[in-house]
Formats: structure tokens, C-alpha cells, sequence
């Protein structure tokens, strides 16, 4: 693979996302890229935080993890998103972080970057493709090239799969209804390939 730096980048309270994104980070590793794993910035209190033992337990566990910075888009060719859904939309962090990224944009550092997309919700069409989609939509106007996985792949058409991106049920106590590793990996390396097509031919 000709250098393809792909960043992976999640949101979780739960650690739901944040699974998603290790396979992505594997997949993508899999596929001959340079990977780095970034987690979004938490804006949320700290009280709000502290008084739900399970998100204060995950972001206790993924203290390591570094947050996605404006240079990390910059570096990166190619982006896998895992974020879960809120009303349908993607969570109020992620998209204050995406309102960061104007200078970027205004100076055309963001364009040609090959962009995928994963999400999750707590019940079945619960917000997932909806979420995926409104992210894309601020892809285009950063003139992102959207790898979708499509139906590209056979496992695809199994749980959790979809033309889309990647995407997940969790029951009430976190676990994830659907085995998607298999998809989660093999969207990561669908992006990181269609990074190098783009990568190839802008050279």
C-alpha cells in the first residue's frame, strides 16, 4: 500500500464505539496502512460524567487513547468514523469538533480525504444509517471522497452490515447484538484501498 496514513477516529460513553474502532484499527493495519486510533474530545462535565459509572469507567480505560487534533486530520488520507447516534444525528461532541475544522477547509486541507463511517444505537433502527448519512453530509462539504463499503464485500449482507457503513445494536447492558468484526474490517480496508487509488492517481 503506497503510504496510506489512515486515522481512525471514535465517540463513546460506553465503549461500544471505541470496539468498533480497534477493528477498524486492525483493518486497516491488515491492509498495509499506517494507522493511528484518536478518540473525539470530551466537552461533557465532569459531574455528568462521574455520576454514570459506566462512562466514567470507560473514559478512565481510554485515558491512553490521544484526541483527534486538527493536525491529525491534516496528516491523514484516509478517515473511519465510529460515532453513536443522538436523535438520528451524531453526538454533540463530534460535531463541535467538526466545527473546529473551517480553517481547514477554507485552505483545502481537507479535500480528497477518503472518509467511511461507522454507528451504533441502543435498539433496532434506532438512528444508525441516519447518523452515518448526516455525517456524510458534512464529508461533502469538505470535498471528502466517501468510501461507503457498499455491497463489495459478502459480509455485507450479514448482521450489522449495510451499503452505508458498519453498524451496531447494543442491549441494555452494552453488548452488541450483532458480530461485526468481520465487516468493521473489511470497511477499514475498502477505505485504505481507495485511499491509494486516490493517493496513485494524484501523483
Amino acid at each position: 500500500m503506497a503510504n496510506v496514513k489512515l486515522a481512525v477516529i471514535y465517540y463513546s460513553m460506553g465503549g461500544t464505539n471505541y470496539q468498533l474502532a480497534q477493528w477498524a484499527e486492525a483493518g486497516g493495519k491488515e491492509a498495509g496502512a499506517e494507522v493511528k486510533l484518536f478518540k473525539i474530545p470530551e466537552t461533557a462535565p465532569k459531574e455528568v460524567i462521574e455520576g454514570n459509572p459506566g462512562w466514567k469507567a470507560h473514559v478512565e480505560a481510554t485515558g491512553h487513547v490521544p484526541e483527534i487534533t486538527l493536525n491529525d486530520l491534516e496528516w491523514a488520507d484516509a478517515i473511519v468514523f465510529s460515532i453513536p447516534t443522538r436523535f438520528g444525528n451524531v453526538p454533540g461532541q463530534v460535531k463541535q469538533f467538526l466545527d473546529t475544522t473551517g480553517g481547514l477547509w477554507f485552505h483545502g486541507k481537507l479535500v480528497n480525504k477518503v472518509v467511511s463511517a461507522m454507528s451504533s444505537a441502543q435498539n433496532y433502527h434506532g438512528g444508525q444509517e441516519a447518523t452515518i448519512l448526516s455525517l456524510y453530509t458534512s464529508m461533502y462539504h469538505w470535498g471528502a471522497i466517501i468510501a461507503a463499503p457498499g455491497y463489495t464485500d459478502p459480509v455485507t449482507f450479514g448482521a450489522g452490515g449495510n451499503p452505508y457503513g458498519t453498524s451496531v445494536t447494543v442491549d441494555q447492558n452494552g453488548k452488541m447484538i450483532e458480530d461485526v468484526e468481520a465487516a468493521v474490517k473489511h470497511q477499514a480496508k475498502r477505505t485504505a484501498t481507495v485511499a491509494e487509488w486516490v493517493k496513485k492517481g494524484l501523483h
